[in-house]
């Protein structure tokens, strides 16, 4: 009898158990590495998240791949399979965020990434159907820059990027947007995210003569082709991606940034957005949580993408919780289904409409023209 009633109370424990388990979401981010300028902020935002979601305690178990690819994998197979969580926020970067979707497929985790290769969401196939993204794909910023460049008299361009996944992404896009506006592309280099130099790339450039130069990078190490550029005397227009839109690049830069274009999320230029922008309320309201913890000046849209990942976050659980326990492949499969139908969601980086053929969701409210002046961020006419 005692054995019975010892097992009837056993089975009424773990089933409270199961009932009140946590949720816990695991964390990749660069925090360290030549991406640290993005990866920062994004860990700062990851402690802004709510601990509680629909009534459900949320644990957030964060580690640092310090921009490095094999560290990223390995802290993703470590929260899968150690911690146990129910989804993995990450990477910062294009490389890493890649090396992690066969991961997330292999273990049926919904990943949701801070990197804007376009490669970590599309095609939606069996091997991204657990991949998500938040920033902007590439194709979107690289239409504005290919109509900005037409809208101004820019006839040809010289191409430099990162050596790795990114870069050649927006190669391929920005090549798809230039052809459209009849700008010509007349020369393509790469450099590496620790390069100390790029001179060779930068004569190459300048031999070419060409009336503006694109560069492909993201964070700091962006600064080096145009500082470089800027010391040769090169003397046409020059523009960056969205990956370059955080206050640490102006500070590198310095002065050799001035009057550079990039295509950024509306986040960057919050305060200069008309009253009637559809993503100004949302992004202003990370910006006073986010400048509140870390003082005034300190935003970043690296840091919006997480906080967008943490706002999907919002909407998928309690739709998952109606259907299975955290801890569960049920509660994973069932947050992958939630993120999947998140519709009309605004972010800091636009307006989220997830479908299945579609794991970012943005479109052309998702983006602005800015201009770098006086050292600042403004809105381009």
């Amino acid at each position: 009898m005692k054995l019975k009633l010892l097992c009837v109370a056993s089975a009424m424990m773990l089933a409270t158990g199961l009932a009140s388990a946590q949720v816990k979401i695991g964390v990749s981010l660069s925090a360290t590495g030549p991406a640290a300028s993005l990866g920062i902020p994004e860990k700062n935002t990851i402690s802004l998240l709510p601990k509680t979601i629909a009534g459900q305690s949320v644990q957030y178990i964060l580690l640092d791949d310090a921009t490095d690819t094999t560290t990223a994998v390995k802290n993703m197979r470590k929260l899968i399979s150690e911690d146990h969580v129910d989804a993995v926020l990450g990477s910062t970067v294009t490389p890493n965020s890649l090396a992690m979707v066969d991961v997330a497929a292999e273990t049926h985790t919904p990943m949701i990434s801070m990197a804007a290769g376009a490669a970590i969401v599309e095609p939606v196939d069996a091997k991204r159907a657990w991949s998500f993204k938040t920033p902007q794909n590439d194709i979107l910023m690289a239409t504005a820059i290919a109509k900005h460049m037409a809208d101004n008299g820019v006839k040809t361009v010289a191409f430099i990027g990162f050596s790795d996944a990114y870069g050649e992404g927006w190669y391929r896009e920005f090549q798809k947007a230039a052809d459209l506006k009849k700008v010509k592309i007349v020369a393509n280099e790469r450099f590496n995210r620790a390069d100390t130099s790029v001179t060779g790339q930068a004569l190459k450039i300048m031999a070419a003569n060409p009336d503006a130069v694109l560069i492909a990078g993201s964070g700091t190490p962006a600064a080096l082709p145009q500082r470089t550029l800027k010391e040769r005397g090169y003397k046409g227009k020059l523009y960056q991606t969205h990956g370059v839109a955080n206050n640490d690049f102006l500070r590198v830069c310095g002065k050799d940034c001035e009057g550079t274009y990039l295509p950024a999320g509306p986040l960057l230029v919050v305060d200069q957005l008309p009253a009637d922008n559809p993503v100004k309320k949302s992004a202003a309201a990370y910006k006073a949580v986010y400048e509140k913890a870390y003082g005034a000046g300190s935003i970043s849209t690296f840091g919006g993408h997480a906080w967008d990942a943490g706002l999907l976050l919002q909407h998928a659980i309690p739709v998952a919780l109606k259907k299975a326990k955290p801890g569960t492949a049920e509660f994973r499969a069932a947050l992958r289904e939630a993120l999947e139908n998140v519709k009309d969601m605004p972010g800091t980086a636009g307006i989220f409409n997830m479908s299945a053929k579609d794991h970012n969701g943005l479109d052309q409210r998702s983006r602005v023209m800015v201009e770098i002046v006086n050292g600042k961020w403004k809105l381009a006419n």
